[in-house]
């Protein structure tokens, strides 16, 4: 068996990794012409890092970013609204992580080099086309002219290729662009000491109005960290036009920003002072889509964002993806024929990735700080009063299992 992986990020690149565990030939191709750590941070649940572990990547995963602690979610005025250990330190067999979204890329594409034959990896060669022949699936690229550049046939094809996945639109030519939520994140990354024992991400503020911090790598001092900052405001009618294209490497503006600043009193962290020491920082209209129920045409199939783009609450979209990857190479190496293969992948996958993308349009696990800003707008003495530590729980519990890294203890509770 043979794959065509159409995509270079996270899940095309975890992909790869399994499909050669499972000893299935691929050769993937990525539209950008070299891949450069963009991105800032981004958080891997411990079921991901589990499939990571699978793939022999925890020791480059521990220099690579920080192993996570503990969570911590405040109002915008930072009373208290929640907390809870994570990873490790709550009991699960494997880590959670804190890391930078381009060196994880970087990641996986130095183990993709090291362990697929030459020649696996095309850069520079954009999806046109693609079509069913008789014996599997034959796909043609072109270059950024749109010149045609290749063609390559295989037994099967894997659209790992985001959010405007070109496969995608082939199964749901009829779906338009990504729909906006009417919400912009400004992220950036900063050297910053250690905050919360140093492993720890704090969220102040519900949907409309958020910043976040947690740390993604080592800093240059031993009490120091390379920290990802978000602010996280709404701006616009959601349904309306974005007011850019989605792209994770747009520079933002200071002054774009600046006006939300004044919103957040966060103790543990001068906001202010952080992203002023920030240099180039990003902005990103905040995207997703309308779930679909059909995810493969003509031996070609959908992962990661391509099938399920959602908004980042929860921490779930690349920890998503490399499910996804997993799941679908051992349904390929298990499976007596391609179409069970993928019957049996869309079955496990789809309904929960769909339940999360759903969920995260509503704040995912965050909405617990929205419901507590809208009971007590102007603060409260007591968060019991406002809001009670089951119905906390309910809200916490309920996304963690949906995301499926909520804890399993002994007993099956």
């Amino acid at each position: 068996m043979k794959a065509i992986i159409v995509g270079a990020g996270v899940g095309g690149l975890t992909s790869a990794l399994f499909l050669n565990k499972y000893g299935i030939e691929c050769e993937i191709y990525e539209q950008v012409p070299e891949l450069r750590e963009l991105g800032v941070g981004i958080t891997l649940q411990t079921n991901a890092v589990r499939e990571l572990g699978n793939l022999d990547l925890l020791p480059s995963l521990h220099t690579t970013g920080v192993s996570s602690e503990h969570l911590y979610y405040l109002t915008r005025r930072g009373q208290p609204v929640w907390d809870e250990p994570r990873g490790l330190a709550a009991g699960h067999d494997t880590p959670q992580f804190f890391v930078h979204r381009g060196r994880l890329q970087s990641l996986l594409y130095r183990a993709v080099m090291e362990r697929l034959r030459d020649g696996s990896v095309h850069l520079g060669h954009r999806l046109a086309s693609f079509a069913r022949t008789p014996d599997g699936v034959e796909a043609h690229f072109v270059d950024r002219d749109g010149s045609p550049i290749a063609a390559a046939t295989a037994d099967l094809l894997i659209g790992a290729d985001g959010i405007h996945s070109t496969v995608r639109r082939r199964i749901n030519p009829n779906e338009g662009g990504p729909r906006w939520g009417g919400l912009i994140l400004w992220r950036g990354a900063v050297e910053w000491p250690e905050f919360l024992g140093g492993a720890s991400v704090l969220i102040a503020g519900g949907s409309k109005c958020k910043f976040v911090a947690y740390p993604i790598a080592p800093g240059a001092t031993a009490k120091t960290f390379l920290t990802n900052w978000v602010v996280q405001a709404s701006v616009g009618t959601p349904g309306s036009e974005p007011p850019h294209r989605e792209d994770w490497s747009q520079p933002a503006r200071r002054e774009d920003l600046e006006p939300f600043l004044g919103k957040f009193t966060v103790p543990q962290i001068d906001v202010r002072r952080l992203i002023a020491k920030t240099g180039i920082f990003w902005e990103y209209p905040m995207c997703d889509r309308d779930p679909i129920e059909k995810w493969s045409v003509d031996r070609a199939i959908l992962l990661g964002d391509a099938a399920h783009p959602m908004y980042p609450m929860g921490g779930n979209g690349g920890s998503q993806a490399i499910l996804d990857a997993a799941c679908l190479a051992r349904e390929l190496s298990s499976q007596s024929n391609l179409d069970d293969s993928f019957a049996a992948y869309v079955q496990e996958r789809l309904p929960p990735t769909n339940a999360i993308a759903a969920a995260n349009r509503t704040g995912g696990p965050e909405n617990v700080i929205d419901v507590v800003e809208e009971r007590a707008p102007d603060g409260f003495d007591d968060i019991e009063r406002v809001m009670p530590r089951a119905e906390r729980e309910t809200i916490m519990g309920n996304y963690a299992k949906q995301a499926g890294y909520a804890l399993v203890r002994p007993g099956g509770s």
